[in-house]
C-alpha cells in the first residue's frame, strides 16, 4: 500500500467503520513519530474532538 492509498482509506468514512475499536486504538498508539509529536495542544484538541471533559492536559517545563 503507497501512502495514497493509505490516506485515501482514512478519509473513507464507510472504510473506517470496517476497523474495530482496538485496531483503532493500535493505529492510534503507533502512528506518531516520536515524543516531540506529542503536544498540548494536539492532546487538548484531541480532548476537545471526542468530547473528554473529565481530564485536562498540564505542561510542566522541561528541565
Amino acid at each position: 500500500m503507497n501512502r495514497d492509498d493509505f490516506m485515501r482509506f482514512f478519509r473513507d468514512d464507510e472504510k473506517l467503520l470496517e476497523l474495530s475499536v482496538c485496531d483503532r486504538v493500535e493505529i492510534f498508539k503507533y502512528i506518531l513519530i516520536g515524543s516531540s509529536d506529542f503536544t498540548k495542544e494536539l492532546l487538548d484538541e484531541v480532548l476537545s474532538d471526542y468530547g473528554v471533559a473529565h481530564l485536562e492536559v498540564v505542561e510542566v517545563g522541561n528541565d
